[in-house]
């Protein structure tokens, strides 16, 4: 916009609209905090399929439940996940030294990118080159069938020792390696190494295994703990990891290994997740203890722990009964026992996909793929669960095994709480993030009637389209939703303050959890 006119003439000017989209966030990007075969340690990384989740953090593992649950995850329709390494039992790192020079000293240390006992499985050979250089060559190894098999490689070449080159070994390769990092351990000395082939590669002999290597001592043989307390601490910790990755936000959180502590870890780590979700506006799908198999009030009744372990209800949270079995690719196609949640996880986002996070991911469409049932579950026995707030997972011709419940952990009966179902939550979380995200840039506005004005605006057509896409109840705008943002909301006292308050209503949808049919005998014979 010119700031003063001078000259006569026509002027253009721009004028702002006052229209600023909010764009709803993701619904079902979910995190998973474990131990796992390789990968970083401490740092959350986005990972969008299985077969990364195999390249970044060495797919299944014997000892890590959140592995299993991550193949679950997408297997039943989930697309985006966060996967948190911990680094529980202090696991080893894989290391080679390298000598150069003359007379022969350490001059360059190659260690594995991360720690892990998948580093013995790297090799790695230095290849003599022309330029007064080296190449360093780099394998991962598998053993299969009494051999080894090539399962990755990296080349790096024409690296130097100088400090001031931009070739130089340890910037070069820490900066794109998968596989290794280096450590400079002398003074600019090359590392030894052997004639390539003709072809310019590494012969076979010159690679030289890494060692030291391990998985850590988070697990004793049997696979018990071995220092409870310490891993429940390490999960704790992981959650820091998740806390930093704004502006990316998660919306699930599974902890399938928080079901094999003992109770007392358990409960202190599903309450500190709650507590952490409900700050994220995020969900918590909690697994239970594998030792609870029956749907009673015995000691291994689902009953039972629910009633011992109330103090775990929450409005961010929820359970299912009984646990399933997947096949296990590591134990010859055996079937293992693991935490329903990755399962789960997946149905909330192939539902928020196909028909909206305010569906309930619970139905004869929410099959579960690629698991069992741990107990089948009568009708009876479901009456039992279902008003104390547990979401029962059955088996029905047909449809066979499916998700039969979309209760919160604050929806039992007893409690009357709003926030009774899940698809009811979830939709609140969405909306409050949605807007959270939304309206940052009324921060430092005039606080006045055009700001309010703009804020129903946007936040009005954001709500239009939620309605138009059928995610409330009503006929019309006025019966499914309101935005009021003016002088009634936002008073003096408030603008004084720098306080502007925004009112968003919604009517939500709500499951039909029971059907009623109702049949009457009319008379055979009727008058017309």
């Amino acid at each position: 916009m010119p700031a003063t006119y001078t000259y006569p003439g026509v002027y253009v000017e721009e004028l702002p609209s006052g229209v600023r989209t909010i764009v709803g966030v993701s619904t079902s990007e979910t995190a998973f905090i474990d131990v796992f075969a390789r990968g970083p340690v401490g740092r959350a990384v986005r990972i969008t399929s299985f077969a990364e989740f195999e390249r970044v953090f060495g797919g299944l593992h014997p000892r890590s439940e959140a592995s299993y649950a991550i193949r679950q995850y997408y297997l039943n329709g989930g697309q985006v996940a966060w996967v948190v390494r911990i680094d529980a039992g202090n696991p080893g790192r894989s290391s080679l030294t390298v000598t150069g020079g003359s007379p022969p000293q350490n001059t360059l240390r190659i260690r594995a990118a991360n720690p892990g006992g998948w580093g013995d499985e790297l090799r790695a050979a230095i290849i003599n080159s022309s330029s007064g250089a080296f190449d360093l060559h780099l394998r991962q190894v598998r053993q299969v069938s009494g051999s080894e098999q090539v399962v990755a490689t990296e080349v790096h070449r024409n690296l130097t020792m100088s400090q001031t080159s931009p070739r130089f070994a340890v910037d070069f390769v820490n900066g794109v390696s998968s596989l290794a990092e280096l450590e400079d351990l002398g003074i600019g000395e090359l590392p030894t190494g052997v004639a390539p082939t003709p072809s310019g590669g590494a012969p076979d002999s010159a690679f030289v295994a890494l060692t030291g290597g391990n998985d850590g001592t988070a697990f004793q043989d049997d696979g018990a703990f071995t220092d409870a307390n310490a891993f429940a601490t390490s999960l704790a910790d992981g959650l820091d990891a998740l806390d930093r990755i704004e502006p990316f936000i998660f919306n699930i959180l599974c902890l399938p290994v928080a079901a094999l502590l003992p109770n007392t870890q358990l409960t202190a780590v599903i309450s500190e997740a709650t507590a952490f979700c409900a700050e994220r506006r995020a969900f918590l799908i909690v697994d239970i203890p594998p030792t609870v198999t029956t749907p009673g009030t015995d000691g291994s009744g689902m009953t039972t722990w629910m009633t011992a372990n109330d103090g775990l209800r929450h409005r961010n949270a929820a359970v299912y009964f009984p646990r399933v079995r997947v096949t296990d690719p590591l134990n010859e196609g055996r079937l293992r026992d693991v935490g329903p949640s990755g399962t789960l996880a997946g149905i909330y986002a192939r539902t928020d996909v196909t028909r909206g996070i305010w569906k309930a991911p619970a139905g004869t469409d929410a099959g579960l793929r690629g698991a069992r049932l741990a107990a089948t579950i009568t009708d009876g026995e479901t009456g039992g669960l279902n008003p104390l707030g547990v979401n029962v997972l059955r088996n029905f011709p047909i449809f066979g095994n499916v998700s039969w419940g979309a209760r919160t952990l604050e929806g039992a009966d007893q409690q009357a709480s709003e926030w009774k179902y899940i698809p009811v939550r979830r939709t609140a979380l969405f909306l409050e993030e949605s807007l959270f995200q939304g309206l940052k840039w009324v921060v430092f506005e005039a606080n006045d009637e055009p700001l309010w004005a703009q804020i129903r605006l946007n936040v009005g057509s954001f709500m239009n389209g939620l309605f138009r896409q059928g995610a409330f109840q009503g006929t019309s705008p006025r019966e499914a939703y309101f935005v009021k943002c003016d002088k009634e909301t936002t008073t003096q006292a408030d603008i004084d303050r720098g306080i502007v308050n925004i009112l968003v209503g919604f009517a939500p949808l709500k499951p039909a959890e029971f059907v009623v049919i109702q049949i009457q005998q009319i008379a055979g014979q009727l008058e017309t």
